[in-house]
């Protein structure tokens, strides 16, 4: 019977799974290398941690990124600056602190027996901790380590200049005036690309294979994923071919700037690989500020030859994108764990992987959903297949990846939203039933079919039920609204600069909604 658990790592993933284990009737300890909570998005400008930089803004908006049973205040902005989220984690944590240990993970000698695990830490004062648990959840994550694909790059021991891991990069503070190129066109790289650009002389952005990019922004000024995030959506991709589909979204990206005349059309589909999005590329393309090349062939010195032959010269930093890391077991260059979350190999499903996944939608979300799955397992009240069946999955799920994205060593982590979360959401019993909700609550049916495939539709019936879910899901627009950012963004402006107009401002105030 498992009662204790271990919970590696305090970021998003690592909440939800704290959160799901008392919701189970068991016990979590969470271990963090550091003294806080957040991870990733605890902005800290030293060296030897991952952490985001100073600017960046999340790109998914607020009601398609929190977790089911807790909806991101109205006044937060859609897109929400890294200090925003990690106030919006530090709520979420405000009732599990009691939990967190402020790390080694093995077996235990009799695991065959027991399944428990041993985790050693290190107190303060240096001295070796064990402690024993019945099962641990690992959320450390794909983005600790920094992976440097140097062997890549014929010539990079000749480099004169300075280059570093976008894990590194906290902010453009050092590419004043510098010849910068940025090695990936992925979202990190086009950011990294994007801010350097204002203040560096010139900046290059390699890419292998190119890219589409896709405004945060979309139509009406609705966030891309609330317009285009919904399961009519999904419908439609299990109806009609892909190559429609690709042909569509294409015809439509291109309407607002021609891919090739940019130099950005990629090999592959719109659909095939995750797009980047990036408001701010384009015109920093237009503007001549960020120029887009083909992979480095060779590095001579200061100088980078391309695949297409041409040269830039003088380059004084160089700057690498993340990759994700490599794991023990795999299938392909998909990493082989069990619908993402467990090993095959191993006698007892005591160890689970929560949040080393990506697709297009929040990690946070995604996390809580396998967190769910994880902890009734453990449990004992959902029963994995045998190691055959589990392995049979994996390669079966790699076939299937291949077949709709554009696979590699760089993306093994892929996964259709709606698809995943409706495959676990089937596993905990949470799955909402679109034919149930037609004949009960034709209302609640619409707001499910139609509008954004937020997290709160796995609260509405099954384990863990949320009473809060069906009114969430009728007032996630309200949420969306401008009215309470924009008036205290008034008022702020105002203040500083004429307070004794702010009654005045308030009189005006109405409300309106997007």
């Amino acid at each position: 019977m498992v009662h204790r658990v271990a919970v590696i790592g305090a970021g998003p993933s690592g909440l939800a799974s704290i959160k799901a284990c008392p919701d189970e009737g068991m016990v979590p300890t969470c271990f963090e290398c550091t003294i806080h909570l957040g991870g990733l998005w605890r902005f800290k400008a030293e060296p030897n941690r991952a952490s985001i930089y100073h600017s960046l803004t999340i790109n998914a908006s607020k009601e398609m990124m929190c977790y089911s049973d807790f909806p991101i205040p109205a006044d937060y902005p859609n897109y929400m600056h890294h200090s925003k989220i990690l106030k919006h984690l530090k709520l979420y944590a405000d009732s599990l602190k009691q939990y967190l240990q402020t790390n080694l993970v093995r077996q235990r000698p009799d695991f065959s027996r027991t399944g428990q695990w041993e985790v050693v830490t290190e107190n303060r004062d240096g001295q070796e901790q064990r402690h024993v648990f019945d099962a641990v959840i690992c959320c450390s994550g794909h983005y600790t380590y920094p992976n440097l694909p140097l062997k890549d790059f014929p010539g990079i021991d000749t480099f004169e200049g300075k280059y570093f891991h976008s894990w590194d990069y906290k902010g453009p503070e050092d590419m004043h005036g510098k010849r910068v190129v940025v090695i990936g066109i992925g979202n990190s790289g086009g950011d990294i690309a994007v801010e350097s650009s204002r203040v560096a002389e010139q900046v290059w952005c390699t890419t292998r294979r190119g890219s589409w990019v896709i405004r945060q922004v979309s139509d009406n000024g609705l966030p891309v994923d609330m317009k285009y995030n919904t399961r009519f959506v999904h419908i439609l991709f299990q109806l009609l071919p892909m190559s429609i589909l690709n042909w569509i979204g294409e015809k439509k990206l291109n309407a607002m700037y021609d891919h090739t005349m940019y130099a950005l059309k990629p090999k592959h589909g719109f659909f095939n690989q995750m797009p980047v999005l990036n408001d701010d590329l384009p015109f920093r393309i237009l503007s001549g500020s960020v120029i887009i090349k083909p992979n480095v062939k060779e590095i001579r010195g200061s100088t980078m030859v391309f695949d297409d032959g041409s040269t830039v010269e003088k380059v004084t930093t160089m700057v690498f994108r993340i990759f994700p890391s490599n794991a023990t077991y795999k299938s392909g260059h998909r990493i082989g764990l069990y619908k993402h979350v467990f090993p095959p190999n191993i006698e007892h499903p005591t160890l689970a992987v929560v949040g080393f996944i990506h697709g297009f939608g929040a990690i946070n979300i995604l996390a809580e959903m396998q967190a769910r799955w994880a902890t009734r397992v453990f449990k004992g009240i959902k029963k994995l297949p045998s190691k055959k069946a589990m392995m049979k999955a994996i390669e079966k799920d790699t076939k299937d990846m291949g077949k709709s994205f554009v696979t590699s060593k760089l993306a093994p982590l892929q996964v259709d939203y709606v698809t995943y979360m409706d495959d676990v959401a089937g596993e905990i019993g949470v799955r909402p039933s679109l034919l149930w909700l037609f004949f009960t609550n034709y209302p609640l049916f619409k707001k499910v079919l139609w509008e954004p495939a937020t997290s709160y539709q796995y609260r509405l019936m099954g384990p863990g039920k949320w009473e809060g879910a069906r009114r969430a899901i009728f007032t996630q627009f309200d949420r969306l609204s401008l009215t309470v950012m924009a008036g205290a963004a008034s008022i702020y402006y105002i203040h500083v600069r004429n307070p004794t107009t702010i009654p005045n401002l308030l009189s005006t105030l109405r409300p309106q909604t997007i």
